[in-house]
């Protein structure tokens, strides 16, 4: 004996695949809804190009609970295959001012690449990536040890 398409199931299988582009979809919001990573610019562009570079809307990657905008695919598939390497160290905020145990958003035209590794500052030399040179060891570490100020993703 088959059973009986019902109009009450019916009606709920045509709910559920009503739903399911809905839901295919909710990433993609959820990606949107995602704070942007250093004001938009790529962060391998330091590292490849030596400079700061605007990146693209059409070529963007969620990655640690931000949005990072690259300024060609290239750079965005490097970032996916070693984001570590290429992030910020401090995300949006300023390597000298956290080491000094304050919280500063970065403005990502005041940058510096030591060691292989980005930092982005809240101000322009001498306060930013010149000051932060002169003890680059003290103040990385002093950076480090309030990383805790650093608000919780």
């Amino acid at each position: 004996m088959q059973p009986c398409l019902t109009r009450r199931r019916a009606s709920l299988a045509l709910a559920l695949i009503g739903a399911i582009p809905l839901a295919l979809s909710i990433p993609s919001l959820a990606a949107n809804e995602l704070p942007l990573a250093i004001k938009g610019y790529d962060p391998v562009a330091y590292f490849t190009a030596g400079k700061p570079t605007p990146g693209l809307p059409a070529f963007e990657y969620a990655w640690d609970e931000q949005r990072y905008r690259f300024a060609n695919a290239e750079n965005r598939e490097l970032f996916k295959a070693d984001p570590v390497r290429y992030a910020p160290q401090f995300g949006n905020f300023c390597a000298m001012a956290l080491s000094l145990g304050q919280l500063v958003e970065a403005d990502p035209e005041n940058w510096l690449v030591s060691d292989g590794k980005l930092y982005v500052f809240g101000k322009p030399a001498p306060a930013g990536p010149a000051l932060f040179q002169k003890d680059l060891t003290h103040n990385i570490a002093k950076a480090n040890q309030n990383k805790p100020l650093l608000p919780i993703k």
